[in-house]
């Protein structure tokens, strides 16, 4: 049985395409030398293209056996002899360039190859589909959806009556999309569930009344969602993910959140209902984030942390509760220091 391989690259590439398309300065190299695929360093042969931003990985750059290495330019004297540098501000986000000109079905792959609307979705008669739309088996699509033209529905994903999704997006395999409005180039990855009940409940010592979620999902343009994250609808108004955002993988964001634009959130973080991430924000894997607090702009919270209370705009959190790292590193260095000494003051 052979190997498969799901991405192809490309023939005829050569040194100089990558230069060009990574905005690079070509050193020691000759811009007609092909290259014919990309590898780690420690894996590289003749003719593969490899990347270096981490000194992590020294020992792999010293040996490596690549055509060329695409390099930043602080660390341009730490490629070998006999590999071509391509020396460019930043090397990863060059890399990024490059293989998104090498492999662009990786972007948005189609597993299908359907054009149009396949015979085996479902689409009601007054749901609203823009040219070029892409719905593939199994799909359901309710009554009076409207989704822009270059979108791909994927397999067996739910939309639910009503939805607005913009131009250009992605609703990935077995997604569930209600009450909600997507904007442009949307991308949610297989299993994210969007625009279900947000966790609201009245209690009290006779039982736990419903309170019924009559809000909305709005996510704006450019926002990528990982897969099998859920994004609950406002309770009372509307949870909102921001342009350009990223959320990774098995996120929860409850009701009522507002996320600004371009912030980064790590998988298994879980964001209680009206909390608030104002633009740019980072958070780190495995962390938590309470009801009712506010995450200034530009804040970065390490992975593993609780943020209990606001945060301030600009600071760097980790911990819990989450406080200033240096802060935080303090408390974590004295009690090591207690333990060594057996807890002895």
């Amino acid at each position: 049985m052979s190997e498969p391989k799901f991405f192809h690259f490309p023939e005829g590439i050569r040194l100089g395409d990558i230069a060009g398309w990574a905005e690079a300065e070509l050193v020691n190299g000759a811009p007609e030398t092909e290259i014919t695929g990309v590898a780690p360093l420690e894996d590289a042969g003749a003719g593969m293209l490899v990347f270096f931003d981490n000194t992590a990985y020294f020992d792999a750059l010293t040996t490596t056996a690549a055509a060329g290495c695409l390099v930043s330019t602080r660390h341009k004297d730490k490629v070998p002899a006999g590999v071509a540098a391509l020396v460019c501000k930043d090397a990863y986000r060059s890399w990024a360039k490059v293989l998104a000109h090498l492999f662009p079905e990786a972007m948005v792959p189609r597993d299908h190859g359907v054009e149009g609307v396949s015979e085996r979705a479902s689409v009601d008669e007054t749901a609203s589909l823009e040219d070029g739309v892409c719905v593939e088996p199994g799909a359901v699509i309710g009554a009076g959806a409207e989704i822009g033209a270059g979108t791909v529905i994927r397999s067996n994903a739910v939309i639910g009556s009503g939805v607005r999704i913009g131009r250009d997006c992605v609703i990935g395999a077995n997604c569930s999309v209600q009450h909600s409005i997507l904007g442009n180039r949307v991308y949610l990855h297989p299993g994210v569930c969007c625009g279900q009940d947000g966790f609201g409940y009245a209690m009290g010592p006779g039982g736990h009344l419903k309170v019924p979620q009559v809000g909305r999902v709005v996510i704006q343009d450019d926002v990528e969602i990982g897969a099998n994250t859920t994004i609950d609808r406002g309770a009372n108004r509307d949870t909102v993910i921001g342009e350009g955002t990223k959320i990774d993988n098995q996120v929860q964001i409850g009701h009522n959140v507002v996320i600004g634009r371009h912030c980064v959130i790590v998988s298994q973080v879980g964001i209680s209902g009206s909390a608030t991430l104002e633009d740019y924000v980072a958070i780190g894997g495995q962390s938590g984030v309470g009801g009712h607090v506010t995450i200034g702009m530009g804040a970065q919270v390490a992975a593993v942390s609780v943020v209990s209370e606001s945060l301030e705009a600009g600071g760097r959190y980790g911990g819990t509760p989450a406080k200033p790292v240096k802060q935080w590193f303090r408390e974590v260095a004295a009690v090591r220091k207690l333990a060594e000494r057996g807890g002895k003051s």
